[in-house]
């Protein structure tokens, strides 16, 4: 057990070391979306984040490094990986056709070798580094319709600012082209890049998450300080923004902290809309592919609360809509 967290330590610090030799480590690009801000966008998700939210939806964004997925529809028991493991973190039990497959995940180094050789696609990967220009080329076949839709590039996550460095240096070479960068934001961020990065970008898609200290510590893991200081400072700057507020029945949902919300947005002069977005659970079969336990049980919120939430908000007099 000692040697497989050396071993997990030393995956870390190389994904440390290639992120601040300005490599970006992204889990997913999106073209030709029409969400996460204005015209035809290019979403890009970085890996990492600094939250821990009880209904995060993509728990691939969370660890700063490579993260093994399994699949296990595509898995036909062949055993290929489990020899393959130079940690010895793979288990296999063909009695179990639902749950033929385990990975240990403290053993578990992400190192690749079992991926290599499975030919079913069963293991794969959650996260893969870019260099600048990499990834410029990628986004850059969506040139066209950014002009043509007044779009452009989302970077997102994860958190974008865990990455400061390449964000900023990635945003920077979007804008030197004339293309416009949104960045989706939870706003907890304590470097000067990652504050630098929220304040050059063209439009901020900016989480608030509630309004209470010790609740949203409870639900994200971090204070919310920090995510509100840094808004009020953007706000002050003129920075256009865009509010994310997640509703989560239990959570975030009720009346009285949808209002609490809304009287502080109410007061922010740079806030151009709200965007309400819904619970779902399109993220849970990423927890068992990660073979993480998906905690929060809950139903969605009906369209007639929701339509009440809206109108909460708007006589606050905020622009708001449902999803973003």
């Amino acid at each position: 057990m000692l040697e497989s967290r050396k071993s997990r330590k030393r995956i870390d610090d190389e994904s440390m070391s290639r992120i601040k030799n300005e490599q970006g480590l992204v889990f997913h690009i999106i073209h030709g979306s029409f969400v996460d801000g204005y015209g035809v966008r290019t979403p890009v998700f970085l890996k990492g984040c600094p939250l821990r939210c009880i209904w995060c939806c993509n728990p691939e964004g969370q660890k700063g490094h490579p993260e093994i997925k399994f699949t296990a529809s595509h898995c036909n028991g062949c055993g290929e990986c489990v020899a393959a493991c130079p940690a010895n973190a793979i288990a296999l039990n063909l009695k179990r056709e639902d749950d033929r497959l385990r990975i240990d995940r403290e053993r578990c180094t992400n190192c690749g070798k079992c991926m290599e050789v499975c030919d079913k696609g069963a293991l794969d990967c959650f996260g893969k580094y870019f260099t600048l220009d990499e990834l410029f080329d990628v986004i850059k076949r969506d040139e066209q319709y950014y002009h043509e839709s007044g779009g452009g590039v989302t970077i997102g996550g994860g958190e974008p600012t865990f990455q400061p460095l390449f964000t900023l240096k990635f945003l920077r070479k979007c804008k030197e082209n004339d293309i416009h960068v949104a960045l989706d934001t939870c706003g907890y961020t304590t470097t000067r890049e990652g504050f630098k990065a929220l304040e050059e970008a063209d439009l901020l898609l900016f989480d608030v998450k509630g309004m209470d200290p010790d609740e949203h510590l409870k639900n994200t893991g971090v204070s919310n300080k920090p995510i509100l200081e840094n808004l009020k400072k953007l706000n002050a700057m003129g920075k256009p923004i865009i509010i994310r507020v997640p509703l989560i029945p239990g959570y975030t949902d009720s009346t009285k902290k949808i209002e609490e919300t809304a009287e502080f947005l109410s007061k922010l002069k740079s806030v151009e809309r709200v965007d309400l977005l819904a619970f779902h659970e399109y993220g849970k079969i990423k927890y068992v592919q990660l073979g993480k336990e998906y905690r929060l049980n809950v139903q969605p919120i009906s369209q007639e609360r929701l339509d009440d939430i809206k109108a909460i908000l708007e006589r606050y007099g905020l622009n708001t809509q449902l999803g973003g």
